[in-house]
């Protein structure tokens, strides 16, 4: 189970590979964001980072969607795929690979894998009896069900029963091996309730799990057995693999795994925390492979305290959502207001009061009325301060020095809320600083050394607020450090990883007196509240 050795600036890290039976839904996109932040972050730490995201095409619930709509199932896929590519791009995702499990490459990796499964006698064939969950692509145990034969995911759908014979993993002969690993390694699943969960579950017993379908044409035949096709689990998984292919490589393991094998983070939502955190180190385990270091299973989204459901009538379309308000404010709400690892809210009149107070409100008109300033009192430059001439004892300064390390912290931990959270106790800082010291009548009074010392604390603040937020609100931040007359744009990874180092920039203090300030603009403007009409 040790890890190997991997370059210690280099990290990966994957969404799920998202079901392609309809178009992608807010919780998709809020995965998916989260593993942008995380992958912004690490950059900025100077690491070469990899993310991988991508769609798992096969399976029952797939050929399903398909044949309901006349079309073969690579047709459907064909056509859904772009919607998740389109979406991403919209929310402003830097994704480094998209990985597809219908790839003739992915093909090769499946087939490899199987094999080594298969020479040490961990596949046998057997008869599967059970209640089948097509929705979920796995069998439910009776314990599971809800009233009336119902999924407890997908309430409003009955399981299913299915009595056929199968290619079956033998799971259970892991129980003592995963119990060691979730005991030696007690940060491989987070947060604690879902390591609890998992390991509550193994408690109880594994059962081995069926790794094949008959009667389904969609999907990799079984490599010992064409009338068998591999069940969507054993596929699907092994999708992070292929994407850790460069474009050129011959599809092996050994190629695959050279360079960032193992992922460092899966980040999932907790409806799929079994498969990652009990089956797929299982499998990593029986082809000898290193186990990834950490499984991260977030929570479900509602909208207005209600669970999202097309029969519910409640649905949020995060296409609609980001094309009327934009991508950084709804990379903001989501990961600012709901704790990560947590079910959570979104109701749009919160969602509009937040944005408005924070991002327009309090660190837009920051920047706005204190640029106006820089520019009537000090000709629209950096005020010719040294750092070192404003006291640690300076409120900002206080709040601003150790700043860095809290949000650093933060990010790791993938406490999202809690960074946004230490920046703007700067931002609010910074208002009651400016209105209490009151720059105006300072000038007025002929004081400009007191003036000028105002003015920077207030810039570096600002500044230091807008790299810190980078990773979430990446258009904001790079708007603000060109109205502060630095080059740099946070959407280009190549320039946020040498030209804005973390070491450098999440220090308080940066600023030149060289610099050329920028003309003020709005770098958030208010939403108008919603209306009954």
């Amino acid at each position: 189970m040790d890890l190997v050795d991997k370059t210690e600036k280099t990290f990966a890290l994957t969404t799920p590979l998202y079901y392609v039976n309809d178009v992608p839904h807010i919780g998709s996109a809020y995965t998916t964001m989260a593993a942008d932040v995380v992958a912004r972050f690490k950059r900025l730490l100077g690491h070469q980072v990899l993310l991988i995201t991508g769609t798992d095409e096969h399976g029952q619930k797939i050929q399903r969607s398909a044949e309901n709509l006349g079309k073969k199932p690579q047709e459907f896929c064909d056509e859904v795929v772009p919607s998740f590519v389109s979406l991403w791009q919209l929310l402003n995702i830097q994704y480094d690979r998209f990985s597809r499990t219908t790839a003739t490459r992915h093909e090769a990796i499946v087939k490899e894998f199987f094999g080594r499964v298969w020479e040490v006698g961990d596949i046998y064939q057997g008869q599967q009896k059970g209640w089948y969950c097509v929705s979920c692509e796995e069998f439910k145990e009776e314990r599971e069900l809800l009233e009336g034969q119902r999924c407890p995911i997908h309430t409003n759908k009955e399981v299913e029963w299915r009595d056929e014979q199968n290619y079956f993993f033998r799971l259970s002969k892991y129980q003592t091996k995963l119990e060691a690993l979730y005991e030696s390694q007690p940060d491989f699943i987070q947060p604690e309730s879902r390591r609890n969960e998992v390991i509550s579950f193994v408690s109880q017993g594994l059962q081995d799990f069926s790794i094949s379908r008959v009667n389904l044409d969609w999907g990799f035949p079984v490599p010992v057995d064409p009338k068998h096709t591999l069940y969507v689990w054993f596929d699907a998984l092994l999708g992070y693999v292929t994407a850790l292919l460069e474009p050129d490589d011959e599809p092996t393991l050994e190629n695959a795994l050279t360079k960032w094998w193992p992922i460092n983070l899966h980040l999932i939502g907790k409806d799929i925390l079994r498969f990652h955190a009990v089956y797929w180190p299982a499998m990593l385990l029986s082809a000898g492979l290193p186990l990834p270091e950490r499984v991260f299973g977030h929570g479900f989204l509602t909208k207005d305290g209600q669970k999202m459901g097309k029969s519910q009538g409640n649905t949020l379309d995060p296409v609609a959502l980001v094309e009327r308000y934009g991508s950084d404010a709804v990379r903001y709400y989501f990961l600012k207001e709901i704790e990560f690892g947590k079910d959570g809210d979104f109701n749009e009149i919160r969602f509009i009061n937040v944005l408005n107070a924070d991002l327009a409100d309090k660190l837009g008109n920051l920047l706005n009325r204190t640029l106006s300033m820089v520019k009537k009192y000090c000709a629209g430059n950096v005020p010719p301060i040294n750092k070192e001439a404003i006291p640690d004892k300076n409120p900002l300064k206080a709040i601003g020095l150790p700043l860095g390390e809290q949000v650093k912290q933060a990010y790791e931990a993938l406490a999202f809320s809690q960074a946004c959270e230490a920046v703007f106790l700067l931002v609010q800082a910074s208002n009651k600083f400016i209105d209490e010291q009151a720059p105006w009548s300072l000038y007025k009074q002929g004081q400009q050394q007191a003036v000028e010392e105002v003015l920077y604390a207030v810039l570096e603040s600002v500044r230091l607020a807008a790299y810190l937020l980078s990773p979430i609100i990446p258009n904001i931040s790079s708007d603000i450090y060109q109205q502060l007359g630095f080059g740099i744009n946070f959407n280009d990874q190549l320039e946020s990883s040498i030209t804005a180092p973390f070491a450098t920039h999440a220090t308080w203090g940066i600023l030149s007196r060289k610099q050329q300030l920028g003309t003020p603009q709005p770098i958030f403007k208010r939403i108008e509240p919603l209306t009954n009409d």
